[in-house]
């Protein structure tokens, strides 16, 4: 598989990455940790060098998936994981709010590293913007953690652009993950204008619009119980009816290239700036390749445009997030 810098840092890793919270959390049981340890092992095999974790996605549980699936390869891939959320004291696998204070943050370090079965994190996250703890404190801790040698690089997840300039100014940002696909294409005002200046790579996150645009959900499909997308304005039967004309879009300009819904998706996002590294997640190795394959998949001038000028005209219906997460996203 080609290769990325994220930004202008020295992190080098796959064109495609691999989002690992699915396989643990959010989308229904945690899946088979045996199936996923395979899963992870053939991604390493396909060429994918880059894996993203948390220590909230499980909780913990998915951190030590990773931590046991890809311990053979240490040194040869990369992973990223993120603080910043606060356990319940009452109910420790449940969380209370954010938490970025500096002694929390070293404990979450501490914990991760334990975990992942590393000598060092490689890319270390703050999951969400604190609004108690001020940014400059969040980016000296881990500048602190970098210059002890636990950390490699700092990375910052749904921050807004005056956060990321004032975190940046402190310790080096190295990558911002945040949701952007076809079907949220709000970074695009602010965020990338501002990491292009900055010399800062770019994550996505829910490249596939977490499942819709692979064209394989429609009104009628039901999730399951513990399915994080059965809160979410954006799924609910009306909203992903309406939502079809955009998956239409994506099968018709697949039809004329061989490719898949979620192929076109990816291939994209990959060709809006060479410094974004998208992290599609799945729990199915027909998934693992067919993402994969998108990262070979190179559009046209003529493509690119066809897909800007249709989807211009198609309005998304629903809220990417509930009201009570929204309000987690940063300024």
């Amino acid at each position: 598989m080609q290769t990325r810098k994220l930004g202008h840092s020295n992190l080098e890793v796959s064109a495609l990455g691999l989002g690992c919270m699915g396989m643990s959390f959010g989308y229904g049981p945690p899946s088979d940790k045996q199936e996923m340890i395979a899963l992870l092992r053939t991604a390493v095999a396909r060429g994918v060098t880059f894996f993203d974790t948390a220590e909230v996605y499980g909780p913990f549980t998915n951190e030590e998936l990773v931590g046991e699936a890809l311990a053979p390869f240490r040194g040869r891939v990369t992973i990223a994981t993120k603080f910043g959320f606060k356990p319940d004291p009452a109910e420790p696998a449940k969380w209370s709010g954010l938490d970025s204070r500096p002694e929390h943050i070293r404990q979450v370090v501490e914990a991760s590293l334990e975990r992942l079965r590393v000598e060092v994190i490689d890319l270390l996250y703050q999951h969400r913007v604190d609004p108690g703890v001020p940014i400059e404190d969040v980016a000296g801790a881990v500048k602190e953690l970098i210059r002890a040698g636990k950390v490699k690089h700092f990375g910052l997840s749904e921050a807004g652009a005056q956060t990321i300039r004032r975190a940046h100014a402190v310790q080096p940002v190295t990558a911002v993950q945040s949701e952007y696909s076809l079907w949220w294409r709000r970074p695009e005002e602010e965020i990338l204008p501002t990491l292009e200046e900055l010399g800062i790579g770019f994550v996505p996150f829910s490249p596939l619009g977490r499942g819709f645009l692979t064209g394989k959900i429609d009104e009628t499909t039901t999730f399951d119980r513990n399915d994080f997308r059965n809160i979410v304005p954006r799924f609910t039967p009306e909203a992903r009816k309406a939502n079809q004309a955009l998956v239409e879009l994506l099968r018709a300009i697949g039809a004329k290239r061989k490719a898949t819904p979620a192929q076109i998706a990816l291939a994209w996002l990959l060709a809006q700036k060479p410094w974004i590294v998208p992290i599609p997640g799945t729990r199915k190795l027909e998934r693992l390749d067919e993402n994969i394959g998108a990262a070979d998949l190179q559009l046209t001038a003529a493509d690119l445009r066809d897909i800007d000028r249709a989807a211009a005209s198609i309005e998304v219906h629903g809220a990417r997030y509930p009201d009570s997460l929204e309000q987690m996203t940063g300024r």
